[in-house]
């Protein structure tokens, strides 16, 4: 029986600092040691990225979130770039506060453990 090869593939290895000026593993975008663009996979950009597949296709239709090209007929990529400088815009989006966040549920709502509400006027 034949083992079966990981289908997950490490971006980023850890930097080991041996007082050498070459890098034992990777430490950045493949961008900053080859200068060539760098293109993910989808199974790249789901360790990046946590969002549903489905999730992710509505917001490229939106333009909300960088698209997609086909290398080939069957293989879709993404450039990691645009990933990344999506990441850093949502990132900033949420510390100025400009951040779209869903608003908590409503326990009064609820048909188990509903929460009692509190009236200010006494009968």
């Amino acid at each position: 029986m034949s083992k079966k090869p990981s289908r997950v593939r490490v971006l980023m290895m850890p930097y080991h600092d041996d007082g050498d000026k070459d890098p034992v593993g990777y430490s950045g975008p493949a961008t900053v040691l080859t200068g060539l663009p760098r293109t993910i996979r989808r199974h790249e950009l789901r360790l990046i990225v946590p969002l549903a597949d489905s999730t992710i296709y509505e917001m490229e239709k939106r333009g909300e979130f960088p698209r997609r090209f086909n290398l080939t007929p069957r293989c879709v990529v993404w450039d990691l770039e645009e990933v990344e400088a999506w990441l850093e815009q949502r990132r900033q989006a949420y510390i100025e506060g400009r951040a779209k966040i869903a608003p908590g549920p409503d326990v009064h709502r609820r048909k188990s453990r509903p929460v009692k509400r509190t009236d200010d006027r006494s009968i």
